[in-house]
């Protein structure tokens, strides 16, 4: 019997960030805008990527 193993995961990476006008909905501080780039390795082989935006507290670093 043989039994085959793959590694997959999925890396979230901030490229850039700028302030933006308006608050965080959790904590009300500041929050910024974030180019995120999101990438998925098969047996460490980077197959995927993809580029988007994200809204980030200023004060805690969560997703929006």
């Amino acid at each position: 019997m043989v039994v085959f193993c793959f590694l997959v995961n999925q890396t979230r990476k901030i490229r850039r960030t700028k302030p933006v006008a308006g608050s965080c909905s959790r904590c009300g501080r500041g929050a910024k805008v974030a180019d995120m780039l999101t990438s998925t390795r098969f047996c460490y082989i980077p197959f995927h990527w993809r580029s988007w935006k994200a809204i980030i507290c200023s004060w805690v670093q969560v997703l929006s």
